[in-house]
């Protein structure tokens, strides 16, 4: 069912339409009916019609000045012209509008429904081409390639939620990430520029570092898949090298292992085929999809002692950095996704739902107990405590302040243990929740008053528009009207009407200024759309009001 909106000046034309048309059995479903264009217009911002019928000689606005508004606004609404025979050359002159179709009155139902007919045959088949899931399919399967790239990418790059790794490893064909094993991200970075020593220098030598890269990654590529124990991709102008273990290997030592001799294999192709030098970079060893970041993080680590250990060779992170780790093998993480949330409820939350999310933050520090090391531990408040300075900059430098008289950073050194230190998190974060729910406020109602202070001063101007008033405030369009929205109870275009009538209605019983000098002092450039406005808010005409107030004044 599509809505559709009728335009027409002449109520009988109107109300004809309507009771002869059986709309729903035409596929359409009439939403609302207008006097003008300019009502049209204010309808059509509102509901988005499918379609809008329209005449063209209206006051206001005429049909074609509509028809220009909503093919700029809404390009994808379908248009359909009522005009007269000594109208129609003009308005075959608005084909460049991309009118769908022209009746010429006067109509009949039919002729009007043969309109209408073409016109829903065009929109079904424009849902169709759009829901063609052969097209689709086909256009998915060209780009699967690149979504895989830059989904690997994304999986390096930051946690993402198991649901949402589950799913798109599924729609990707990326089978190889959802069986239980363990897994190990590697990098390859090109050394310095300049080829190896050689008799004879090659043509990829003097090639952009974009062709080598390619080429270091097939060379990458055709060990990883003659081994069948991984993936390569591109990433942040470095090849990535994701291994794993066979499936439900549990002992880190055999990707390790394999990692290793993948990687030194690589390094040494690179320089007999290519006559260039790469350093790998081989991170640690993770039992999940979700944790890969923190894989690749370490590579990225273990590349950096290239300085120290020199180029051309595999270097692993677990080799340059000995730590302590808890008995589960791996070193206490703080989960970005937690900070993230966190992040996200410190401004829009609530205080339950805060404190799940820390007690969530803290559990593995819990879990690990006396094996957990002390510097991850440190390392885990540091990052905890970044987010939540970070959320903090959203309150204002006032009194009140939740960090007045306190320093968080010696705080968290002097907790008697971890449950002190989450307490101390819950309590910290619920000050801060207060302090930037009453913030938020405070700054929603400074904007209303200001809207509203800017509007009363400018309400005369007829150009003053919601996008001016956003300009004034610094601030966009949609957040304006659902702040103005929700402090009002009222859209914002309806407060000017307000302001206007109002203002109409004193000069109309304080003066005996003429209707169209009225208008103007309230902002209507066209009396008569003021007239037509006044009489719809009010129920009257202005002069009726105006005659009403003083008649009853006077008795």
């Amino acid at each position: 069912m599509y809505n559709l909106i009728l335009v027409d000046d002449e109520a009988d034309v109107r109300e004809g339409v309507l009771r002869e048309i059986d709309w729903e059995a035409a596929g359409f479903r009439v939403t609302d009916v207008a006097e003008n264009g300019r009502e049209a217009l204010e309808m059509t911002e509102k509901q988005a019609p499918d379609v809008v019928v329209t005449d063209i000689k209206m006051p206001f606005m005429d049909g074609l000045q509509l028809a220009e508004e909503i093919r700029r606004l809404y390009p994808r609404a379908k248009i359909i012209i009522l005009t007269g025979f000594d109208e129609f050359e003009y308005a075959r002159k608005a084909i460049h509008l991309q009118v769908e179709e022209f009746v010429l009155k006067p109509f009949s139902s039919a002729e009007l429904l043969q309109a209408l007919r073409k016109v829903k045959d065009r929109l079904d088949a424009e849902i169709a081409e759009r829901e063609n899931l052969d097209t689709l399919k086909a256009h998915y399967l060209r780009s699967l390639p690149l979504l895989r790239e830059l989904f690997l990418g994304t999986l390096v790059s930051r946690k993402l939620p198991e649901k949402e790794i589950r799913e798109k490893t599924a729609h990707y064909g990326l089978g190889d990430l959802e069986v239980p094993r363990l897994f190990c991200v590697s990098v390859l970075q090109l050394d310095d520029p300049a080829p190896l020593p050689a008799s004879s220098a090659t043509a990829l030598q003097s090639a952009d570092e974009e062709l080598r890269r390619f080429a270091v990654r097939n060379i990458a590529e055709e060990i990883v898949v003659r081994e069948r124990s991984g993936l390569v991709f591109q990433h942040n102008e470095l090849v990535a090298v994701l291994t794993f273990s066979p499936p439900h290997a549990a002992d880190p030592d055999i990707i390790r292992g394999r990692t290793a001799a993948i990687l030194e294999e690589a390094c040494q192709n690179v320089g007999k085929f290519l006559n260039l030098t790469v350093t790998a970079g081989i991170g640690s060893v993770v039992s999940s999809p979700a944790e890969l970041k923190y894989a690749y993080d370490d590579a990225l680590a273990a590349l950096d002692y290239r300085l120290l250990l020199g180029g051309n060779r595999a270097i692993s992170i677990e080799d340059v950095e000995t730590r302590i780790r808890p008995k589960h093998g791996a070193p206490v993480r703080f989960d970005e996704l937690q900070g993230e949330a966190l992040a996200r409820c410190l401004k829009v939350g609530t205080a339950d739902e805060m404190e799940a999310i820390v007690r969530e933050l803290f559990a593995p520090l819990h879990d690990a107990g006396s094996e957990a090391n002390f510097r991850d531990a440190q390392i885990f408040m540091h990052q905890l405590l970044a987010v939540i300075l970070k959320a903090a900059q959203d309150v204002e430098d006032q009194p009140g302040d939740p960090w007045a008289g306190t320093n968080p950073l010696k705080d968290m050194h002097q907790f008697a243990s971890l449950q002190d230190a989450q307490d101390w998190v819950i309590r910290t974060c619920a000050e801060l929740m207060g302090r930037i729910a009453s913030n938020r406020q405070t700054t929603y109602r400074s904007l209303v008053e200001e809207a509203k202070a800017f509007t009363k001063r400018n309400y005369a101007d007829c150009d003053i528009t919601i996008a001016r008033v956003c300009s004034h405030l610094h601030i966009s369009p949609g957040y304006f009207s659902s702040i103005f929205k929700r402090e009002t109870k009222m859209t914002y275009m309806a407060y000017l009407l307000q302001i206007r009538m109002e203002a109409a209605k004193e000069l109309l019983l304080s003066t005996d200024l003429k209707t169209f000098e009225i208008a103007e002092k309230v902002g209507y450039a066209d009396p008569n759309y003021f007239s037509f406005s006044f009489k719809k808010q009010v129920g009257v005409s202005p002069k009726d009001y105006r005659s009403r107030a003083r008649g009853e004044a006077a008795t």
